[in-house]
């Protein structure tokens, strides 16, 4: 099992930044993927942002130029760094992964995605 928890959500000015962090833990024999979902309220969630093991980066058009994932594999981290917030930004940010790992149950390995419990980012106006 995978836990992921994520922190520096919070409240900011349109224009300013956020550094959003997810911290990956347990049975972690190496991270593939690792990703930024979103969901704003009433909405579905959608990637933001993802980052394979080697480091190539794909971002969702909206965010291009404005946010940077990026990604520590000797912490287990990924990081989002969030630059030129706007309102359309607020949303809860869900961090994900592709891990793979040894089930406790069958003793198989296999690569198996995570989710974190999400945190909170709203961009006032």
């Amino acid at each position: 099992q995978v836990q992921l928890v994520e922190s520096g959500g919070g409240l900011v000015q349109a224009g300013g930044s956020l550094r959003l962090s997810c911290a990956a833990s347990g049975s972690i024999f190496s991270i593939v993927a690792m990703r930024w979902y979103r969901q704003a309220p009433g909405g579905q969630r959608d990637l933001v942002a993802q980052i394979a093991s080697g480091g190539r980066t794909n971002y969702v058009d909206s965010v291009k130029g404005r946010f940077t994932i990026s990604r520590d594999n000797a912490k287990n981290m990924v990081y989002l760094q969030m630059n030129s917030l706007k309102p359309e930004d607020t949303a809860v940010y869900y961090c994900n992964v592709d891990a793979a790992n040894v089930d406790a149950a069958t003793a198989v390995m296999g690569l198996r995605t995570y989710w974190g419990q999400g945190t909170q980012v709203t961009v006032s106006s």
